[in-house]
């Protein structure tokens, strides 16, 4: 037997991986916090030169006309002082010297308000959001790497610990770059929470389970997009807003206690004793009996087949495969935090749209359920098609409809939001098992690649509203083409090796018996050779 096959046993999705589920939720919630959380305490609001005769010290102050937030905060009425007159009756407009004077209808205190992020300095702000961004590249290399060797767990909870730590000294930043270097720790924790809680509940799951385990965990996102809108709106301070929401962390110190560590990984790592010890202890919890210990050892034991990213490129199927993959990966994060993080521009009430484009997330992940068995191939290039459509006709919309502007950014953060979902499927289903765990790796650096170029095309709205509506469009037309040149997965076994891959289009179907063990969830107590070689990877690469 394989060991999906022991999950199968002992309950694949009993009532321990429900409770271990719960736990990989909570922490969720408070990613969604972090990574939108620049979208409130980031904010430009209105603002105009202050005066010399403008009364007291600071920058906040609330001014007559402000109705609304106003983004053409770099405009030449906001960044220069009136008129200067010359010596020969030429007046000369001349920057504003003695600061800016906010608006405080909508916001107490942003960053922006604080350090003058405007004018000149205005694109430090989004500078921010890309390194905060690049700390999740980081984090992804780095607390990877520490998790095959520390294990999940131990990493898990490490990640927590740090994200909370940083999190709260982000509150008490002194000056700007402090701030950054803080917002940049806190990317790299992030990492080091989704890679870690992703990775223990999938090892701990089957795999018919999988995908509806995993979007759950979406969902708890969702959630916390939500939440911050409403803590957001009742905490208008950026300081109070950036406490509140990374002091709850703390809150989870009881995870020492509930958090097991990754059975899988401890087989992998000459730990069969404990490994036992957790699978009993499951099994116990789902009311069933684990099989012999003598045999369980007997079938995870095995070595190591040396496979490395090269190999994700030396075939041509691969190759293409790969590549393709890898820019699925960068358009959907690069449109979805694009799209995110500029819902400011909308020019619609801030706190309300921020929360429907959480709950938006639930019907989008709730149909990819219904969708996704169907075709893993036309579902994902239908729902990129969806979400760049939506965006290439906002370009047509005239800006005082925000309504209408507002709708068709919902429909594209729907359509990106269901591709997302169905990304994480595919890649795990079209990379060989051999492969599996590296090219998901590789992948998720090309997402991130995204999400550091989203801050940075959005700052172009300043000098071309167009150009970064054009950008979050076209990309994900572009990705639909091409996913169609993709293999399609759903009901058909799942490649081995890179022979398998390469062979995939032209082999026929292999028989049920033959198929992935990874696609069967049926308990056998007999295992073929390529059962037990296949969990041997699994285990190694766990």
């Amino acid at each position: 037997m394989n060991f999906d096959q022991v999950l199968s046993a002992i309950g694949g999705f009993g009532r321990y991986q429900k409770i271990l589920y719960i736990w990989i939720c909570l922490p969720n919630v408070l990613l969604a916090f972090h990574m939108m959380v620049s979208i409130f305490t980031g904010a430009t609001p209105p603002f105009h030169c202050r005066d010399s005769s403008s009364p007291g010290a600071g920058n906040q102050s609330s001014f007559p006309g402000t109705l609304s937030q106003n983004w053409s905060a770099s405009s030449d009425s906001s960044c220069f002082s009136s008129g200067v007159l010359l010596q020969d009756n030429r007046t000369e407009r001349v920057p504003c010297g003695q600061g800016w004077v906010y608006s405080t209808e909508t916001f107490q205190s942003t960053v922006v308000t604080e350090w003058d992020l405007v004018c000149d300095k205005a694109g430090l702000n989004s500078l921010s959001s890309s390194i905060y961004m690049f700390g999740l590249l980081v984090g992804s290399v780095v607390f990877g790497a520490m998790a095959d060797r520390y294990g999940r767990r131990f990493i898990l909870l490490l990640s927590i610990a740090l994200q909370t730590v940083f999190g709260v000294a982000v509150a008490f930043a002194p000056n700007f770059p402090v701030y950054v270097i803080l917002r940049f720790l806190v990317g790299t924790t992030i990492s080091g929470v989704i890679i870690n809680a992703f990775v223990l509940g999938t090892e701990w799951t089957c795999t018919k389970k999988r995908m509806l385990a995993g979007i759950t965990t979406d969902y708890a996102f969702g959630l916390g997009y939500m939440l911050l809108a409403g803590i957001a709106y009742l905490i208008r301070d950026w300081r109070k807003l950036q406490l509140a929401i990374s002091a709850p962390g703390f809150l989870l110190i009881f995870y020492i206690w509930v958090l097991p560590q990754s059975a899988r990984w401890l087989l992998a790592n000459n730990r069969s004793e404990e490994a036992i010890a957790l699978l009993r202890k499951a099994a116990l919890v789902n009311g069933r009996v684990l099989p012999p210990a003598v045999q369980v050892e007997k079938i995870l034991g095995g070595g190591k087949q040396s496979h490395s990213a090269v190999d994700l490129i030396r075939t041509p199927q691969m190759r293409k495969r790969a590549l393709i993959l890898f820019y699925i990966w960068f358009v959907n994060v690069l449109v979805y935090y694009g799209l995110s993080l500029g819902v400011s521009r909308l020019g619609t009430n801030l706190y309300l749209t921020q929360f429907v484009f959480g709950l938006i997330e639930v019907p989008a992940r709730s149909l990819v359920l219904f969708v996704l068995p169907l075709s893993r191939r036309f579902s994902q290039s239908g729902f990129l098609a969806v979400g760049g459509l939506a965006c290439l006709l906002m370009l047509v919309v005239p800006e005082d409809q925000s309504n209408v502007l507002a709708g068709l950014a919902m429909v594209g953060k729907f359509g990106i939001t269901a591709s997302f979902a169905v990304i994480y499927v595919y890649t795990a289903e079209i990379f060989p098992t051999v492969l599996r765990q590296t090219g998901i790796g590789a992948s998720c650096m090309f997402a991130r690649i995204g999400g550091v170029l989203a801050p940075l095309i959005n700052m172009l709205h300043n000098h071309s509203p167009a150009t970064p509506l054009l950008i979050f469009g076209a990309s994900p037309l572009l990705g639909a083409v091409l996913t169609l040149a993709l293999p399609e997965t759903a009901d058909r076994p799942l490649p081995d090796t890179v022979e398998d891959a390469e062979n995939w289009d032209i082999s026929p179907s292999p028989s049920p018996e033959k198929k992935n063990p990874e696609m069967s969830e049926d308990f056998s107590p007999s295992a073929s050779s390529t059962d037990e070689q296949e969990l041997r990877h699994l285990a190694n690469q766990a």
